[in-house]
């Protein structure tokens, strides 16, 4: 394990730690001197070309097809691996003004998450629409354990050009990330979408990108040159 994944572990302790204190089962805290020390990580994602490079590439092999269209439908909707091989149709629904909308919860918080779907999210659903592989477990996709989409996701990436260690949750830092907080979605919306608790756990994806820089300096010259006529 790595420092980050010790603190996590740590914490967890701490827990029931604190929770024997409560219990009057201990009387003192050992943790009350310590300090965890988590280190700040840079949160991998594709960029804008790495997701329609991926997009676009034809497959012939059907196994890696369709973990490439599980991990493109994450990209536009955020959703972890747990919570695409559980979907139900049932997930699925049409709102009043015909949009389609993804509500469900997630497995890891119970947080309830309701997210209008995007056209490319849309286009796979209907490629998956009658799968009689899903039929058998009645869920939106088929079923696939964690570890194999993975393998296959360093086929892909490979096959790609991608040069990232690519894992399945990094669609959902896709999603927050490149989808959505670069092209202007602001972050209570991201949270929302993400299913997070707290907006604090959002702002890990809330990095300033090089495009969102060009984009605001980009309007920064076209405001300037108008003061200047």
């Amino acid at each position: 394990m790595n420092n980050n994944g010790v603190m996590k572990h740590i914490i967890r302790v701490k827990k029931m730690v604190h929770l024997a204190i409560r219990l009057e089962w201990i009387s003192k805290d050992p943790f009350a001197n310590y300090k965890l020390k988590i280190f700040k990580v840079n949160r991998e994602h594709l960029s804008e070309k790495e997701l329609a490079t991926m997009e676009s590439k034809v497959f012939e092999i059907d196994r890696i097809d369709m973990i490439r269209d599980l991990f493109v439908f994450c990209c536009y909707t955020g959703l972890t691996y747990v919570d695409v091989i559980n979907l139900k149709h049932d997930n699925i629904v049409e709102a009043s003004d015909g949009e389609m909308w993804l509500r469900t919860c997630r497995q890891k918080t119970d947080i309830p998450v309701n997210t209008p779907l995007l056209p490319k999210a849309v286009e796979i659903l209907k490629k998956y629409k009658g799968n009689p592989r899903a039929a058998v477990t009645n869920t939106v996709f088929p079923v696939i354990s964690n570890q194999k989409v993975n393998a296959y996701l360093k086929e892909i990436a490979s096959i790609c050009g991608i040069t990232k260690n690519i894992t399945f949750h990094l669609a959902r830092h896709t999603f927050a990330t490149t989808v959505t907080l670069s092209n202007g979605v602001p972050i209570e919306t991201v949270s929302k979408m993400l299913g997070h608790t707290k907006i604090a756990t959002t702002q890990i994806y809330a990095k300033v990108l090089e495009k969102k820089i060009s984009e605001d300096m980009a309007a920064l010259k076209s405001k300037l040159a108008n003061l200047s006529c």
